[in-house]
């Protein structure tokens, strides 16, 4: 089994995409199927630039959610419960081949890191700068390496 570093960056994530992508065998650990997991972290950038479908109050971003955001800031990681959905978010898929899952994160980090225009406000977190946000996605995805193991090729 491969135990490998938390990613860093996005452009970790991607490399950290590439070693799966190399890996004898990937599984999550967790309640979430492999394809799931990487399809709900590809749902969280792409509605940082879409929109969230059911964002908390206002008040709440302002208060608890930004507090909570800027825990984790200065922190240097994100823990929450691995097994949440995003409020109102499509229902992931179950299928075996995380595979797409893999592409449709790829997909969503490489339009994030194009994106030019406004950000939307994280349903919780509330308003974030790029770099924020960059951070938030980049907490998270290493929150989310937690459950996932990767048994490398002979």
């Amino acid at each position: 089994m491969a135990d490998l570093p938390k990613v860093q960056s996005l452009d970790d994530a991607l490399r950290w995409l590439d070693k799966l992508d190399r890996a004898g065998s990937v599984h999550a650990t967790g309640a979430w199927p492999m394809g799931a997991v990487l399809e709900h972290l590809a749902q969280s950038i792409e509605m940082s630039m879409d929109g969230f479908p059911q964002p908390k109050s206002a008040a709440f971003q302002a208060t608890a959610g930004a507090a909570a955001f800027a825990f984790f800031k200065w922190r240097g990681q994100m823990s929450h419960g691995l097994s949440e959905p995003i409020p109102g978010a499509p229902a992931l898929g179950a299928g075996a081949d995380w595979r797409p899952g893999a592409v449709r994160l790829r997909t969503a980090i490489a339009r994030f890191a194009g994106h030019q225009g406004p950000l939307k406000p994280h349903f919780a977190y509330g308003a974030l700068s790029k770099a924020d946000f960059s951070l938030a996605h980049t907490f998270h995805l290493a929150n989310h390496q937690d459950e996932i193991v990767l048994v490398t090729a002979q």
